[in-house]
């Protein structure tokens, strides 16, 4: 049995899955269809040359672009709130709560509506440690 600090505390912070805080599962509106995509930038000294060790792999894209398909949604009717783990989107009629591949930079994405196809386009910058392949 374990102790905890406070006696008035139901459960230890350990135990509640990070991103749990927005999850609510009473909330019965659809899911929308989504589609997660990687972007990294390169030049000719990666394609032609192989000068740098960047590859193909999402280890080495910088953002990351999550399209998600609104139908008859207009874009004063959606809300979105974007954490360094954590998307959540909200309309009228559909609901989002997705935990991202990878820590980002919430403060600092883009979001545009594209009305013509009726998608949210998402782009967030990935946070990372500078290691031998992101320097």
């Amino acid at each position: 049995q374990v102790k905890s600090e406070n006696s008035k505390t139901i459960w230890n912070t350990e135990e509640v899955p990070e991103g749990a805080e927005f999850d609510d599962t009473w909330d019965l509106r659809e899911q929308p269809e989504y589609q997660i995509l990687f972007k990294q930038s390169v030049g000719t000294e990666d394609v032609f040359f192989g000068m740098s060790r960047k590859d193909p792999s999402t280890a080495c894209c910088e953002d990351v672009v999550i399209k998600i398909k609104l139908p008859e949604t207009k874009h004063s009717d959606i809300t979105l709130d974007i954490q360094d783990k954590v998307l959540d989107l909200r309309t009228p009629t559909k609901k989002l709560l997705l935990h991202l591949p990878y820590d980002v930079d919430s403060k600092n994405g883009k979001a545009r509506f594209l009305s013509e196809e009726e998608t949210l386009e998402v782009t967030l910058r990935v946070s990372r440690k500078f290691d031998f392949i992101n320097f």
